[in-house]
Order: C-alpha cells, then structure tokens, then sequence
C-alpha cells in the first residue's frame, strides 16, 4: 500500500494505491489550515479504506514546484511518517502528477501552477510517443497571466489557418478566472485542458510513486530530499495576509490506533522577493 501526499498549493490531495488500483483518494481546497487538516485527513483516507498505517509499505509526496508553506508541510508529514514506519519514500515533481492525467498531443505543453498576486508558474512538457507518457522539458518560470499570454500570442494561428493548429500548446493546471479572462484572446493558439483534467489528483501521483518504487525500492534518501519550490525569485510567493479564522467545528474522528504523526507546524511566509 502507498500513500500519495499532494500539499502544494491550497489545493491537497491524498490517495491509497494497492499498486494495481487506487482504493482511495481525496482532493479539496484548504484555506491554508494545511496544518490542521493534513494528518486528520490522512488517518480518515485510511480507515476509508479500511487499513491502518502499518499497511504502508510506501509513500509518494509532491516535492514542487509549489509554495513555501505548502511543499514544506507535505513534505515534513511524509518524512516524519517515513521515519516513523520505516517506510521508503519518493519524491515526485508536482506537474508529473497532473500531466499524467494529460492526453497525448502533437504541440508542446505548459502545465500551470498558481502562484498568486496575478502570477503563475508555468511548466514546458513535452510528449514522448515512443515512452508513451510526458516528460518536463525545461525549467518551470514565475509569469504573470499577462506575460504567459503574451508569449502564447506569439504563436497564434494567421489569417486563413486552422483554429487549433497542429503546434498549438497545451495548457493544463490552475486557471482562476484572472487567467482565463487574460487567455481569451489566444485561444486560438492553446487548448485548455478541461476542469477535471485540469485537477490535481493523489491517484495518479500514487501511480509515479509506484513506478519508481519498482524501479528502486529503497526510494529517496530522505534526509537529503528538500522541496523544490520553482519559478523563484519572481513566481511563487506566499501571500501575505493571514488566513481568516477557522470556523468552529467539532473535533475530527479519533485517528486509528497506529497514529500517523501531525503535520508540522506552518513556518513563517517567505518575504516578498520585491521588498
């Protein structure tokens, strides 16, 4: 059994694999309370699928791009439950897991990450017929909405060509309604992936995991592994206002007897790199 752990961005996701198909999985929108909902959620993943921690015999965590708080608690839980369980652990870049999800297609491909205040990171892939599966082709880079559909213009189709021609790119991930609004007019020259395929999901991260796992069961060393945060000094940024107070709820469902160990704590944000 692996556990896949996606804390990223204020998107998180979860999902158990047997290594023949995902037995569990949950996504949702966290208001930076990553903290607080990291372990609960987890053990509730577990009794969901009616194991317990001692059943692990691997995990999988995003390690980036991401935002400083985020990548650094995901990564924090599956090292302290590494440790714990003596599990062997891998560390997978975020985008792989979203593309993964991804069709085949002829063009290059961006997948994209929110990175807020207007600006994204934005990741080049590249389809490998042969390997059958997509593959990074370059650093991720810290844009605003502005400046990616400015670079997307540049290869919008002329007059008398098709729609979608056969370079155009594809663009998969995080688009608020900011980043649509700024890719309206280029959209001749991208096809968007659609909102389902667009979402982070655990599963197919848990389906990397595995792979690399058969490949080289000792996993990473998980002393050296650190998150890779991406697009910085001018993609992501961590936003500066506090989050508002969690609403009053009753205590979560006790964990199972083998506790997993509790997120640690949110570090400080990051200063703005333009102060």
């Amino acid at each position: 059994m692996l556990l896949a752990i996606d804390t990223a961005t204020r998107l998180i996701s979860l999902a158990l694999h047997d290594g023949r198909a995902v037995l569990a999985e949950t996504t949702w929108q966290s208001d930076n309370y990553h903290t607080t909902e990291l372990a609960p959620q987890a053990a509730l993943l577990l009794r969901r699928a009616r194991v317990t921690a001692d059943a692990l015999r691997g995990l999988a965590v995003a390690i980036g791009p991401g935002s400083y708080t985020g990548l650094r608690i995901g990564l924090g839980f599956a090292k302290g439950l590494a440790l714990a369980q003596g599990l062997p652990l891998v560390g997978v870049p975020t985008l792989d897991g979203l593309m993964r999800a991804q069709p085949p297609h002829p063009g290059p491909a961006l997948a994209l990450l929110a990175a807020g205040r207007g600006r994204v990171t934005a990741v080049p892939y590249a389809w490998h017929a042969r390997r059958q599966r997509w593959e990074a082709a370059g650093p991720g880079r810290g844009l605003s909405w502005a400046e990616l559909a400015a670079e997307l213009a540049a290869g919008s189709p002329g007059p008398g060509q098709p729609a979608l021609p056969p370079a155009s790119t594809y663009v998969a991930g995080e688009l608020d309604a900011a980043g649509l609004e700024a890719l309206r007019p280029v959209r001749g020259a991208v096809v968007l992936a659609g909102p389902a395929r667009a979402l982070r999901r655990a599963g197919f991260l848990a389906e990397i995991g595995w792979e690399r796992l058969r490949a080289h069961s000792a996993g990473d060393d998980v002393a050296r592994l650190a998150p890779q945060y991406g697009g910085a000094p001018a993609g992501l940024v961590e936003d500066t206002a506090p989050p508002p107070a969690a609403p009053a709820a009753s205590a979560p469902p006790a964990e199972p007897p083998s506790a997993l160990p509790s997120a640690p704590a949110e570090p400080p944000a990051a200063p703005d790199p333009a102060s």
